[in-house]
């Protein structure tokens, strides 16, 4: 165990490159909520990986953004202040994409960082690339980032993880693990409930309904034969969406509630009963207040 390595890793990027799905994939287990719409993530969360000669602890962030609103702002927030005390950053791109705005957005705050970590540039969604354009794609990124090491891969489909690990790990610095072996988040269960609730709503719902919606977890208690009883409320900014998510004759709510029901209990090992109900707190994502409630706090920018 003298040679074991330990670090933190904070997995950087602009909205829907792939960040959690990576995370969920390197652990070989959910732990973070996954869709296919932006602005999945909107917490920092850890997902710890524990092998024989090291202890990845990845630190998943909300996608880096010009922000729209003050949820928005929270996004960011979150995301820079993952920066603190890690030992690599992983700037993780769309390989199928071509560069954009949000992706030197992030780049810029790597840039900003007084006390800079290592840099990996990850290509990932490679399985989407068209034959043949790949290294024209890697090099599009790396002029950014020409001094980190690159590595590509699907997260998706599981291929060239090894690679990435390989390169991450041998970045860390020699040390003793952070967290016990068993350990794969610092969220608790009902913690990740409440995403997974979120991540129902956001596959099944359209437009611009998904973000405008937040979670509040009512009521998670254990019943005496094990199973757990939850209850939730999602929350929209008018009328018109409540109605979007119950749907006509309340069938939406239960397709949600149905698909969330089943991730949670995959998650947790037992049996859950799930109760939703809807209803409407206007503009709350630029509502400081309510922002306050549901959990997330916007802090006074500090001076780098």
């Amino acid at each position: 165990m003298t040679d074991f390595r330990s670090g933190f890793i904070a997995i950087l990027g602009k909205p829907n490159v792939g960040k959690s799905t990576l995370v969920n994939a390197l652990l070989g287990q959910k732990i973070a909520a996954v869709s296919p719409r932006p602005q999945t993530t909107r917490r920092r969360q850890l997902g710890i990986l524990t092998t024989k000669t090291a202890q990845l602890v990845f630190v998943d962030t909300p996608g880096i953004h010009n922000p729209r609103h003050k949820l928005g702002q929270f996004f960011n927030q979150e995301a820079e202040e993952a920066l603190d005390g890690v030992d690599v950053a992983l700037f993780l791109v769309d390989a199928s994409a071509e560069p954009d705005d949000d992706d030197r957005l992030v780049v810029d705050l790597l840039r900003s960082l007084r006390r800079k970590p290592d840099l990996v540039l990850g290509l990932n969604k490679i399985d989407l690339v068209p034959s043949g354009a790949l290294e024209a794609r890697q090099a599009a990124y790396q002029i950014m980032v020409p001094d980190a090491p690159a590595a590509a891969f699907s997260a998706a489909r599981r291929d060239g993880l090894a690679e990435l690990l390989a390169a991450l790990e041998s970045r860390l610095p020699v040390r003793p693990p952070e967290f016990p072996e068993e350990q794969v988040t610092d969220l608790y269960e009902r913690e990740i409930a409440i995403e997974l609730i979120r991540e129902a709503a956001l596959v099944y719902l359209q437009q611009e309904v998904p973000h405008a919606l937040a979670v509040r977890l009512d009521e998670f208690s254990e019943r005496e034969n094990g199973n757990a009883y939850i209850a939730a409320t999602l929350f929209v900014e008018r009328d018109s969406q409540k109605g979007i998510v119950i749907g006509e004759g309340a069938m939406m709510l239960k397709r949600i509630g149905s698909a969330a029901r089943k991730e949670i209990e995959a998650m947790s090992g037992r049996k859950v009963y799930l109760e939703l109900r809807v209803k409407v707190e206007k503009d709350w994502r630029n509502n400081e207040s309510a922002l306050l409630r549901f959990g997330y706090k916007i802090k006074q920018r500090r001076k780098k």
